[in-house]
């Protein structure tokens, strides 16, 4: 115990100049998160049926970028918005593509791997406390801690991809009910969250609810008509959900670059 305490330390000290990893939750927060999750959807089927790279290889390019950026990632020492939500959109595709390779490849069925990425979470949240002793978003100042945090984001986005296909294919809520109930969710949970519920908790529930939500959305948008979509397809739904990414994380990098100047100045004075 005393070495662990002294490991911790140590760690805390090396990193003490390191800033928050993550952004402030803001609307804009929560809109990209729902927009990089539909992309990471369509983008993923995209690549694996439109331009013919199989799912093999579309997994293991996917995975080597998820990588290559993670490392990206963990090697900055402050929040960068174009990397960060960067590493989103792939954590996304790779979630997706986890649980996609259970049900499809392996025949997993929706309700076990639902089960097994909620144990997983669950443990994950379990071992991250009793080692951080938090679980909040704020502060993710220590390579520990992100490290846990992504873990995180990782599973969270591997469960909502089975609990939105459990929902819209194996319970047939359809995609259009499928939108309706995780957004009414996802309400119920801000509205406690704005009533005093714990906010940790309310977050990281809501974190897990925008992914089916934003798979359904997207499913609702580029799904054929035959299929209860709207026929926009994969191409333009994901060409626009990214437009709407790169316009969002443009404006984010340039007011953080505001608000950096003055405090840079305020500093030298």
């Amino acid at each position: 115990m005393l070495s662990e305490q002294r490991s911790g330390d140590l760690e805390n000290r090396r990193f003490a100049g390191m800033l928050n990893k993550v952004p402030e939750v803001t609307l804009a927060f929560w809109i990209i998160k729902i927009m990089s999750t539909t992309v990471g959807e369509t983008g993923a089927d995209y690549l694996a049926v439109h331009i013919g790279l199989g799912t093999l290889l579309t997994d293991a390019v996917m995975l080597a970028a998820l990588v290559a950026s993670l490392l990206l990632q963990l090697r900055a020492r402050q929040y960068v918005p174009w990397r960060y939500w960067l590493t989103v959109v792939l954590v996304s595709v790779v979630g997706t593509q986890i649980t996609d390779f259970l049900t499809d490849g392996l025949d997993v069925s929706l309700y076990i791997s639902t089960i097994v990425f909620g144990i997983a979470l669950v443990a994950t949240f379990a071992i991250w406390f009793h080692r951080e002793q938090t679980l909040s978003i704020h502060s993710i100042v220590t390579p520990r801690r992100e490290f846990f945090y992504w873990a995180a984001v990782l599973f969270t986005f591997a469960l909502g991809t089975a609990a939105g296909d459990l929902a819209t294919e194996g319970l047939q809520l359809g995609f259009q009910l499928g939108v309706v109930i995780f957004g009414t969710l996802i309400a119920v949970t801000a509205l406690a969250y704005f009533y005093g519920a714990d906010a940790v908790l309310t977050f990281w529930i809501a974190y897990v609810l925008t992914r089916p939500l934003g798979a359904s959305l997207g499913d609702l948008l580029s799904q054929a008509r035959a299929y209860g979509g709207v026929g926009l397809g994969t191409i333009v739904t994901s060409a626009a959900f990214l437009t709407i990414i790169v316009v969002l994380v443009a404006w984010l990098s340039v007011e953080g670059s505001r608000q950096r100047l003055p405090a840079a100045a305020a500093a030298k004075d």
